[in-house]
C-alpha cells in the first residue's frame, strides 16, 4: 500500500531508469491526499489520471507557501504532527512555510546528498559564517548546519556570528589537522570576511549559501565568485542550491554549475507560458521535482530563472524573474 513511509523506504534506491515511474507513482498520491495541491489541479481543470508523464505534470506555484499550509496527509487528525521551517524574507513580506512531519528525515535527506558529493561528514571539521539565519527562527539552513556539525564530531566545528577573528584561528587550527575543511556561508558574510580580513582560505572548501538580503548591491554569480576567490585564496568558490519550500539540496563545486541528487530534477518551463516545459530552451523558469518532499508538494514551480544540460543532468541558476520577492538565494540575471 502506498503511504508516506512507502515512498521515503524507496527514495534512496532511485535512478534514471525507475524515477518517471516514482515520480508519477507520488504525484497520484499527492494529487489526492495534498488538499491544496488537489485544488490547485481542480482549478487548472487538470484530472491527475490523464497524466503520464512528469513533463505534464502543472508544478504548484511557490508563492503558495506564503499563504496556505501545503500539506499531504492520509488522516487529518495527522495535521498537528507538523513543524515548519520558515523563509526568511525581508521586514512587512510574507514568509514561505514548509510544513514537515518528520525533521529526522529531511535531515537524513541532507546528509546523503552531501556525503555522496563530499565525503562523510565525520572526515570535515564545519564552520557555519551564518548570521541573519542564526538571528530568526525555524530556518531550515541553520537545522542542517546544526546537524552536518554534530555528525562532524569536531570540537572546532561550530556556527560563527561576527566573530571574524575566532572564526580564522579556529580554522587555521583545522587545516593543520589534516581534515577537511568546511566554511559554509551567507554570501554577504563571507564577502564581509574577504574584504576585510582577506584571509589565505587555500585548501579549504568554500561555499556560499546565497543571501544578500539588501545587505548591499546585489552581483551576479560571476562578479561575485571572482571577489571571493581572490580575496580569500582559493581556486573555486562552492554553492549550494535550496530553498525553504524543498526538502533536498543541490550543490556546484565549481562555475555554478549544480549537480542534483537522484531523487531531484530540474525541469525549464516557457518564461511566458509556465505550462510549456521544453528542456531544449536556453533558458526558462526552473520547475523542481523533489521526491523526497513527500509531506509537502514534491512539484515545485519556482521564481528562479535557470538552464539545464541534458548532457550531464546539471543545471545552472541564472537569476529571479523581476516581479518575484527577493529571496535569499536571490541573483540578479546575466545572459
Amino acid at each position: 500500500m502506498q503511504n508516506a513511509q512507502f515512498f521515503k523506504d524507496k527514495l534512496f534506491s532511485l535512478d534514471a531508469q525507475n524515477f518517471e515511474e516514482h515520480a508519477l507513482s507520488l504525484f497520484y498520491w499527492q494529487a489526492k491526499h495534498n488538499v491544496v495541491y488537489r485544488q490547485y489541479l481542480s482549478h487548472l481543470d487538470v484530472k491527475a489520471e490523464d497524466i503520464q508523464r512528469t513533463t505534464e505534470i502543472p508544478f504548484l506555484p511557490i508563492a503558495f507557501f506564503k499563504h496556505h499550509k501545503v500539506i499531504t496527509q492520509e488522516n487529518v487528525k495527522d495535521a498537528s504532527a507538523y513543524t515548519y521551517f520558515e523563509s526568511s524574507g525581508t521586514t512587512g513580506q510574507q514568509k514561505s512555510r514548509h510544513y514537515l512531519n518528520d525533521a529526522d528525515f529531511y535531515l537524513q535527506v541532507c546528509k546523503k546528498i552531501f556525503e555522496e558529493q563530499y565525503g562523510e561528514l565525520s572526515q570535515f571539521h564545519i564552520f557555519a559564517l551564518l548570521p541573519s539565519y542564526l538571528e530568526r527562527q525555524h530556518a531550515s539552513l541553520v537545522a542542517m548546519a546544526d546537524y552536518f556539525i554534530e555528525q562532524s564530531q569536531s570540537n572546532l566545528s561550530g556556527f560563527y556570528l561576527h566573530n571574524y577573528d575566532d572564526l580564522l584561528e579556529n580554522m587555521r587550527k583545522a587545516k593543520q589537522s589534516g581534515c577537511k575543511v568546511l566554511l559554509l556561508g551567507v554570501t554577504f558574510a563571507l564577502l564581509e570576511l574577504a574584504e576585510k580580513h582577506r584571509p589565505n582560505l587555500e585548501g579549504i572548501i568554500v561555499m556560499e549559501t546565497g543571501g544578500m538580503k539588501g545587505r548591499r548591491k546585489e552581483l551576479i554569480r560571476e562578479e561575485l565568485h571572482q571577489i571571493l576567490k581572490e580575496n580569500l585564496q582559493v581556486d573555486y568558490i562552492h554553492a549550494e542550491y535550496g530553498m525553504t519550500e524543498l526538502l533536498s539540496q543541490a550543490y556546484a563545486k565549481q562555475d555554478g554549475v549544480f549537480r542534483s541528487p537522484p531523487w531531484m530534477r530540474i525541469l525549464i518551463r516557457d518564461i511566458n507560458d509556465p505550462f510549456s516545459i521544453d528542456q531544449h530552451l536556453r533558458y526558462g523558469g526552473i520547475n523542481v521535482i523533489d521526491l523526497a518532499n513527500i509531506s509537502s508538494c514534491a512539484f515545485i514551480e519556482t521564481q528562479d530563472l535557470g538552464k539545464y544540460n541534458t548532457k550531464n543532468d546539471t543545471f545552472e541558476v541564472l537569476g529571479r524573474f523581476d516581479h518575484s520577492d527577493v529571496r535569499g538565494c536571490n541573483l540578479m540575471i546575466s545572459l
